[in-house]
């Protein structure tokens, strides 16, 4: 399952949530306000940035704000894989 690292000032993360749900793909959203362990992962990823949305996929890689198109090809790569 995806992980979705968020914010709730994002509006970045809500159009990537919203073109996820209508595609039907399941992930979990962490806020990075309330998770400080969810924040330090973003910035070790990000050069130190707490950029989101940040998408950790199941096999440990990420992309950060990546399009919806960017997602569901990475996750059809891991299928293939």
């Amino acid at each position: 399952m995806l992980t979705v690292y968020s914010a709730s000032w994002c509006a970045h993360c809500r159009r990537l949530r919203d073109h996820l749900d209508r595609a039907s793909i399941a992930y979990e959203v962490v806020d990075i306000e309330k998770d400080e362990q969810a924040a330090e992962y973003v910035k070790s990823v990000n050069g130190g940035n707490a950029t989101v949305p940040t998408v950790r996929f199941p096999d440990g890689s990420f992309m950060t704000n990546p399009t919806i198109n960017e997602v569901r090809a990475r996750l059809v790569r891991l299928a293939v894989g």
